[in-house]
Formats: structure tokens, sequence, C-alpha cells
């Protein structure tokens, strides 16, 4: 008889999607794996808490929990996302990266913080030549624009700014934050695509000014084949690059043109009330396989985790091919 395996989920307050994961992995009753909820009782360097596979949806916001996944993903655990790649990823270079490949993204601008980090003085700007070139920054991006924080967990503090005087009043109550410029897309369709695996798509119409529970279009939506094809691509070239299990790319549709907007956010929402019975059953399925896929495929002593190709071809020295 085959040794067991075990597929950990870790999560916070989330109720739907962990149990019925959770439920539908046993029910599949795959080769002896089995799912359930990781309880942690003590965290020491280099030992393992006993999972094949953690299926993470908390650790964007508790930081030992991402110091945890990093000691199981040394361990040989294959944690979905990687720990480690989250923890370098930020929304800037997201954007230079796809630009890169030929993706369309708005037009971007990295500012630095307004106030100086703690710690340094004014020796320590001895390579940024201040006042900034605003005129052409201001004529690459235009107005309206959106003042964002380059770090994800900051997200939630976009800024819409109309025009340049505009601009320094809020840029001047950012403080500490670094921030980035970015043209406003307005757009006439917008799709918000969940990814599973790199392999899995789900492209649901998605409406940003409504309220959480209206945003999502909780029955399959009628999009034109060739559009779908295109954005599916997108969706698949992104978390291929990136390396990220379990994300979602949000989509902007301008003049016919998709343009990636968000696709750093490998905690997406879940819950059934907000995405919809469809989506949701789409979505626990495609994780339940997916996780089942990496328990079978899980090899002791080996690095399980996910890496992407631009991190991967980059360490070769190769150049960036898709």
């Amino acid at each position: 008889m085959s040794k067991s395996k075990k597929i950990g989920i870790l999560f916070g307050s989330e109720n739907t999607f962990p149990s019925e994961l959770a439920k539908r992995i046993n029910q599949k009753n795959e080769d002896g794996i089995i799912a359930e909820f990781i309880k942690i009782d003590k965290v020491v360097q280099g030992e393992p808490a006993g999972y094949d596979v953690i299926i993470d949806r908390i650790s964007d916001v508790v930081p030992f929990y991402r110091t945890f996944l990093k000691n199981e993903g040394i361990c040989g655990t294959a944690v979905i996302n990687n720990p480690f790649w989250l923890s370098a990823g930020e929304n800037f270079f997201n954007y230079a990266l796809m630009s890169k490949v030929n993706i369309t993204v708005p037009k971007t601008v990295l500012l630095p913080s307004n106030k100086p980090p703690a710690n340094t003085d004014s020796d320590s700007f001895r390579n940024l030549s201040y006042p900034l070139n605003w005129d052409a920054i201001f004529n690459y991006v235009g107005f309206p624009a959106l003042l964002k924080p380059v770090y994800k967990e900051d997200s939630n503090k976009i800024l819409r700014i109309e025009k340049r005087d505009e601009f320094f009043e809020i840029y001047n109550k950012t403080s500490q934050q670094v921030m980035m410029l970015q043209e406003e897309i307005e757009f006439t369709e917008y799709f918000r695509c969940y990814c599973i695996d790199r392999s899995h798509v789900r492209v649901i119409k998605y409406d940003p000014s409504q309220l959480p529970h209206l945003k999502y279009l909780h029955h399959p939506a009628s999009i034109e084949e060739e559009q779908l094809a295109n954005i599916t691509e997108i969706v698949l070239v992104i978390n291929y690059l990136l390396g990220l299990d379990f994300n979602t790319v949000d989509i902007a549709v301008r003049d016919n043109i998709p343009y990636a907007i968000d696709f750093l956010n490998p905690v997406p929402e879940t819950d059934i009330e907000m995405i919809g019975k469809n989506n949701f059953e789409w979505l626990v399925e495609a994780t339940a396989n997916m996780a089942i896929r990496r328990a079978l495929e899980y090899k002791p002593g080996r690095n399980n985790l996910t890496w992407g190709k631009f991190l991967t071809q980059f360490v070769n020295n190769k150049n960036l091919i898709i």
C-alpha cells in the first residue's frame, strides 16, 4: 500500500472555498491522497510540517505564515503559490516585464516616495535628479491618470488624478510609499480571469464600479470566440512568466485592444456569494485537480516549487522567449 500524501490548506476568514476544496479533494479518493486544514504548533528551522502540497490563502497578510511557507518550500513541499516569488514580486516590475513580451499594458512610470524612507538623508539620493522631469512624465502618461502603490500589499490605495495640479496635491500626501503614475484605460469591456495551474482559465465579465457582490457576472459570459482566445492566451503567458499556480488577471478592453491591468493577485476572491455558483464550481474543481496532480508528482528531497519562465531563463542567462 502506497504512503498517503497530504494536501494542507492554509487560510484565514474564508469559509466556503477552503472547506469545499478539502471536501472535493477527499471525495476523489485519489491514490491515498488526503486534504486537511493546517494546524501549526511549532516551526523549527529545516523541519517540514508533513505536507506534500500546501494551498496558501492567507500568507499575503500574515508575515509569519509567509516565513513558515518558505521553510516548507526548502523542505520540498509544493507550496501554491511559491512564497519566495511572491515576496519578490511588485507591480511596476510586472508591467515592465509584460512590455518586453508584447503584452499591452497601460503606460506606467515609477516615482520615488514623496517622503524619504527612514534612516536616510540627502546623501542617500545623490543619484536622483530632483525635481524629476515632470513634463516628460505627464506627457508620456497623460491625464486622467492613476496614482498606484508599487507594492501589492498597498494596492487598495489607488488614486485617480485628472490634471497636473491635482497630481502634486495628492502625491504630496503619499508619504513614504513608492508610487507609480499610470495611464487610465477608459474601457468598454472588463474581465477578471482566473488562472489555475498555469493551464486552465476562466474568463468572467467584471464591473469594477459595482458593489462587491455585483462585480462578477455569475453565469458564463457570451464572449466573441476570437476575443476569448486572445484574452486566454494573454492570461496563460502572464502566469507562465510569473510562475503563478493560482492567480487572477484583470483585462480591460479599449478600442478592441485588451490591456493587462492587474496581474499579481495570488489570493483572489473565492466566496461563492461573490463570484457565483458556476464560477465557484469551476474554481473548486480546477484547484482540486491541480492539488492532486502536484501531490502525485511530489518527489521527496526535490525542489517542488513552481518558478516562472522569466526567472529560470534569467538565471540561465538566456533571452526571454515565450
